[in-house]
């Protein structure tokens, strides 16, 4: 029977004077994931078929150094508290993303690749999100392999066993903690299918898609980022990512409010392209968008909608 979890006894390949980090393989290969699902999703409902991997690009670039910045401001004893070490800043592969940082800058690169091609950021957002979560919950085996970020102990027969080496100070050898990065990765993949439930049952639209992935995120992140016990900024008695998670909740459910008013007067925000940048419309060929195809449905001389 299970007893606890082991760690992996390693978390790098070396390849002579190149090293492959498990944590790094994690991260891409969640990448991956979110970028073969966010481009069929995408091209489905009329996108183009070769942006997606020019927009990925932009939005990987942008969301890694956001989330090194978010991870290196809101836990900085490591870097510059009193034994600090300024550039391990830099050493990314060594461990330290902070999710809000990677969301926000990833989405201002995608926002700027989308709109030097006259598409649309809402549409985009909304086709990756499921893959989003998936990617998330791979990622988070990056954190398995460095052990780090887990919480705190624990008797339960699924808990994390940690090396001596990166036991923390207080513990003594043979604490097993709770496995904090199998619960968020748990957490994610049954919010993306919940996520796809609801997307197909309300045809969201317009964003609504990526702000209900917001939502259904933070639900599980509040609670799980409390079970940490990792170094981290203290505010009011909460851990500051707490506090973001829940900024970021209210004001996720607030835009998901106003814009599901704001759809039903303004059938536009579905729309893939940039007024005036269809080629399609440009070429004299009106398309029917999906969400007019959405509001004839059952006319037999309507075409279907890209649901």
């Amino acid at each position: 029977m299970l007893t606890a979890i082991p760690s992996p006894s390693i978390n790098v390949i070396p390849l002579g004077p190149v090293s492959i980090h498990f944590y790094a393989l994690a991260i891409l290969a969640g990448i991956l994931a979110a970028w073969k699902i966010g481009d069929r999703r995408y091209v489905r409902w009329g996108g183009p078929e070769d942006v997606s991997i020019d927009v990925a690009v932009w939005m990987v670039l942008f969301g890694i150094v956001g989330a090194r910045i978010y991870h290196v401001i809101t836990t900085p004893d490591p870097y510059w508290g009193p034994n600090g070490d300024p550039l391990k800043a830099l050493r990314i592969w060594e461990g330290g993303l902070g999710i809000w940082g990677g969301i926000a800058a990833g989405a201002v690169g995608g926002f700027i690749a989308l709109h030097r091609r006259g598409l649309r950021f809402a549409p985009f957002a909304d086709a990756v999100a499921p893959g989003v979560l998936i990617a998330q919950a791979v990622g988070r085996f990056g954190n398995y392999f460095n052990q780090e970020l887990f919480g705190g102990p624990t008797d339960l027969p699924w808990g994390l066993r940690i090396d001596d080496a990166h036991l923390p100070a207080g513990y003594p050898s043979g604490t097993l903690f709770h496995p904090t990065f199998l619960y968020e990765a748990i957490w994610c993949v049954a919010m993306a299918g919940i996520l796809l439930a609801l997307e197909k049952k309300f045809r969201f639209k317009g964003g609504q898609t990526t702000l209900m992935y917001v939502i259904l995120y933070v639900l599980g992140r509040v609670w799980i980022e409390n079970m940490r016990i990792d170094t981290a900024q203290i505010v009011w008695g909460l851990r500051l990512n707490v506090w973001t998670s829940l900024i970021v909740l209210v004001a996720a459910v607030l835009i998901f409010l106003v814009l599901t008013k704001l759809r039903r007067s303004n059938p536009g925000l579905g729309e893939v392209y940039l007024p005036g940048k269809d080629p399609e419309v440009a070429d004299g060929v009106v398309v029917p968008s999906a969400e007019h195809a959405e509001s004839e449905e059952g006319n037999p001389a309507q075409a279907p909608t890209n649901e």
